[in-house]
């Protein structure tokens, strides 16, 4: 028998902040949360192409170090600006929407 505690005492609903869940203030969990989303749109983009880090850093234009933070969610080390230039270099574009 184990001893860890596997009971779930509180879930984040589809479409919340996890981030405002773990204590953060509104205005920081809004920035992590839209870092996040452009975070997994380059990484989603990566896997989705089968590119190497070192593909991904030439077409990206950074180094494959860089990626390598993207890819293990270190989301702390990049700014919204340099997210937004990313999903740029993918092909994609982003919009941003005020509610």
């Amino acid at each position: 028998m184990s001893d860890i505690d596997t009971e779930i005492r509180h879930t984040t609903p589809a479409g919340g902040n996890i981030f405002a869940d773990l204590g953060h203030s509104p205005e920081e969990a809004n920035k992590l949360k839209l870092k996040s989303q452009l975070m997994v749109e380059v990484t989603l983009w990566i896997q989705q192409n089968g590119y190497t880090q070192k593909q991904a850093a030439e077409i990206l234009s950074v180094s494959r170090p860089r990626v390598s933070d993207l890819m293990r969610g270190k989301i702390g080390k990049f700014t919204i600006d340099t997210l937004v230039d990313m999903v740029e270099k993918t092909g994609h574009h982003v919009t941003l929407e005020v509610a």
